[in-house]
């Protein structure tokens, strides 16, 4: 049986390059001003780059509860390990994460990550995830998915058998 071949390509959309110097000329790099036109959006007014364009904090479900696993985790100087998804997104959800514990009062000492291959165990917090996880000095007693684990029900319910509470942080929709 032969291999299978990856094809990749890249393909440049068309842009308005008029367009993409009136978003260079405010605070946009040249490279967004540029992604930006060849999305369609002509002027910086329509991405609501301010914060009053992000929702309330306590629109969020389980916001105030999250904030204060995550408060208590930080005084405890419980370990901490975030469990990331490989892409882009997730990647910059773990970088986030730790940035934003570290700014929070966690110690590095505290704050850890894991970017599981998700080809040889699976999406999401699986329970190969966590056997990985338990293997980690310290181990970790609170785990925070980015990207994923909003349907890792067998992962959640082997990391609490474990001892790990879970913190899931997911911009995916429930299965």
């Amino acid at each position: 049986m032969g291999r299978a071949q990856r094809v990749s390509f890249f393909s440049q959309r068309p842009y308005s390059s008029e367009i993409a110097k009136t978003l260079a000329s405010g605070e946009l790099h040249p490279l967004l001003a540029r992604l930006y036109a060849a999305r369609g959006v002509a002027s910086v007014d329509e991405l609501g780059l301010e914060l009053k364009y992000l929702l309330p904090p306590n629109t969020l479900l389980h916001c105030e509860d999250a904030a204060k696993i995550l408060a208590d985790a930080i005084h405890d100087q419980r370990q901490m390990l975030i469990v990331a998804d490989y892409d882009c997104d997730g990647a910059t959800a773990c970088a986030v994460g730790i940035r934003g514990l570290k700014m929070l009062g966690a110690s590095p000492k505290q704050i850890d990550f894991l970017v599981p291959n998700r080809f040889t165990m699976g999406y999401g917090l699986t329970p190969e995830v966590i056997d990985l996880a338990k293997e980690q000095t310290p181990k970790p007693s609170l785990l925070i998915t980015v990207d994923n684990g909003i349907a890792s029900h067998a992962g959640i319910d082997y990391a609490k058998e474990h001892g790990m509470d879970v913190l899931v942080t997911d911009h995916h929709l429930p299965s």
